[in-house]
Order: structure tokens, then C-alpha cells, then sequence
């Protein structure tokens, strides 16, 4: 058999390495829920632990080495927030003193990390309306004195927990969460364990087909309330997702919250929380809360269906991209938000 020749041996060397350059690239712009999660239940367990015996600050210089891990070993994450850092930049620059380092990175990290405690401190910690800058606050009041089922369109903005927590305190109302993902169990199960008396729920939906819209549907019209994200693309990509302009870049955004919100037939809220972990004030951080009003009954008139579904996801990443340009470390798609 004869030996392949120099410029033989050259190409084939190139080749290879450009496969192995696609193979690297499509891993970093892999689906969102093809990432392994970081967390572990040992992990959360041994935040509390120290939370409870030990306080905040030893909790804070535990998140050290988590962000100092996060900006080692996970580059695409890396690279993800500074991607949408610099598209923050691009948008706002009077936020900004200069281009967003590796530095605005790990600020991302450690702010995300402090997240995760709160996570967990929100549903066993009092949380004291003292706390909370709660904006058009007019709308919690009529909120809560509704008695009808809602749907709380939510997304990875700031701690959504905060959301739940200060609802949780009105014991009549019942909340149930739509994840598609399982990167939550953890989570959900530490959760249960520190609050057991809960009245929340935790449901895990691929897609919603018939059964699982009739049992969203019996809860609606009990009065229960469904929180459900906005801002990622189902597990089928982008099969079911529109394109919206998110800070002056194209994005695909899932279209389910609003066909659900079409099926169930109820009012329509966004919700947003975050603290100012970095604030100036030291030691003392608020919880920024918002209740945006959506529609009271979303339908779909005679014309063009997928052009009325893309005009609902460009409002909700409107009032989304309103939050991230006062807080952009609040945000916390750790992905390759606008990969084709």
C-alpha cells in the first residue's frame, strides 16, 4: 500500500483540526440544558449549615472558591458572561466606566453565587417588608386581593425566590412552578426539607400536551397561581421559539408561556426581584420588586398567529431588558443567549 505523501499527511493533519475546532465550538453553543450543573445537594446543605451556626459573612467568603471555580474551569460560562456584558456595554455604556473585564465577570459570578444562598434563606429566613423597594406598589395590593388564578411569567433576572418568599406569606395562595429542566432537583428537594409546610409545588414538563394542560388548568380555576420562565428556549430548540430584539441583538425566545396563557384563560403577570448585592450601603441590601401587568386575558385575534405570538415575546423581553439595563449582574443566562 503506498504512503500518503507530505502534502497528503499536511491536509489530513489540518483537517483533523478543524474538526476538533468545530467539535469545541459546538459544545460551547450547546442548548442550555445540556450544561451540568454545578451545584450539588451536599453543597447547599453545607451553605445552610454555616449560614445558621456561623452567619452571612462566612457564607460569603465560602462563595469564594466557587467563583474562582466558575472563572478557572468553566470557560464557555466565562465567555457567556462576557459576551453579554459587552452587549450590555454596547447599549448602555453610561452604566459602564470601561469595556467589562474578567474582573465585571467574576462580579457576575459572585452576585449569582450570593443568588443561590438566597435561594435557599428565602424560604426559611423572615424576610421583612422593610426590606423590599417595591415599585407600583397599587399592583401587589390589587394582586393579592385577586382571588383568580394567575400566571407569573418570571425569568433568570435577579431571584425569583424572593417573588415566591414574599408571596408565600399570604398562606392562602398556592404557587406551582413549570420547569423544563432537572438542573432544579437539587434545589427543590433542600427546599422541601427546610420548609416542608410549603404550599408550593414543583412540576417538571417536557412540553404540554393534553393531560398536563388540564391539570395546569383545574389548578388556574382554583385559584392557584403558575410561575413559569420566559427567557429560554424550550428542550426542542428553536421549533418553538420567536425571534425578538434583545438589547439591539437577535434572540430567540420561547413561545409556550404565551400559548399556555392563551389555554388557560387568566390573567397574565411578569415579575421581577433582585438584591443589590454590591451595594455601597454596605451591609444593608434591598430586594427590588415588580409586578408588570401583562394582559388580563391573552387571545390570539383573525390574522397571523405567529406574528401575534412574536409581538407578546418582544413586550415580555422588552420589560426584561428594562430590569438588566439598571442591574446587567442580575442576570444570569449562562449560555449562548443569542446563538443562531
Amino acid at each position: 500500500m503506498p504512503h500518503p505523501n507530505p502534502g497528503q499527511r499536511s491536509l489530513k493533519k489540518t483537517n483533523n483540526h478543524q474538526a476538533t475546532e468545530l467539535n469545541e465550538e459546538l459544545q460551547e453553543k450547546q442548548h442550555w440544558s445540556g450544561i451540568t450543573e454545578a451545584g450539588t445537594l451536599f453543597g447547599m446543605q453545607f451553605l445552610r449549615f454555616v449560614y445558621q451556626y456561623l452567619g452571612r459573612w462566612v457564607v460569603t467568603l465560602c462563595l469564594i472558591p466557587t467563583v474562582a471555580y466558575f472563572m478557572i474551569f468553566r470557560g464557555p460560562t466565562r465567555k457567556a458572561s462576557q459576551d453579554y456584558l459587552r452587549t450590555h456595554y454596547q447599549c448602555y455604556p453610561h452604566y459602564w466606566n470601561k469595556t467589562p473585564s474578567l474582573f465585571d465577570s467574576a462580579k457576575h459570578f459572585y452576585v449569582f453565587a450570593q443568588t443561590v444562598v438566597d435561594k435557599l434563606l428565602s424560604w426559611f429566613t423572615h424576610i421583612d417588608a422593610d426590606d423590599f423597594i417595591i415599585k407600583h406598589p397599587d399592583r401587589i395590593e390589587a394582586l393579592m386581593n385577586d382571588n383568580r388564578g394567575q400566571l407569573i411569567i418570571g425569568s433568570h433576572m435577579g431571584n425569583l425566590e424572593y417573588c415566591r418568599g414574599f408571596m408565600h406569606r399570604y398562606k392562602d395562595k398556592t404557587i406551582n412552578i413549570l420547569v423544563h429542566d432537572k438542573h432544579s432537583q437539587n434545589y427543590n428537594s433542600i427546599m422541601h426539607q427546610l420548609n416542608p409546610d410549603s404550599r408550593l409545588n414543583v412540576f417538571q414538563v417536557a412540553d404540554f400536551d393534553v393531560p398536563t394542560m388540564l391539570k395546569i388548568k383545574a389548578k388556574v380555576d382554583a385559584g392557584e397561581w403558575i410561575f413559569i420562565a420566559g427567557d429560554r428556549s424550550p428542550l426542542s430548540g428553536v421549533e418553538r421559539t420567536v425571534t425578538v430584539k434583545f438589547m439591539g441583538r437577535s434572540a430567540q425566545l420561547p413561545i409556550g408561556p404565551y400559548m399556555l396563557a392563551r389555554g388557560l384563560g387568566c390573567p397574565v403577570k411578569l415579575m421581577f426581584s433582585y438584591c443589590d448585592y454590591l451595594s455601597k450601603s454596605g451591609l444593608e441590601r434591598k430586594v427590588h420588586f415588580e409586578v408588570v401587568e401583562f394582559t388580563d386575558k391573552l387571545t390570539f385575534s383573525r390574522g397571523d398567529k405567529q406574528a401575534q405570538l412574536q409581538a407578546y415575546a418582544q413586550r415580555f423581553a422588552n420589560s426584561l431588558e428594562a430590569q438588566c439595563a439598571n442591574a446587567p449582574l442580575q442576570w444570569f443566562n449562562f449560555y449562548d443567549f443569542w446563538a443562531d
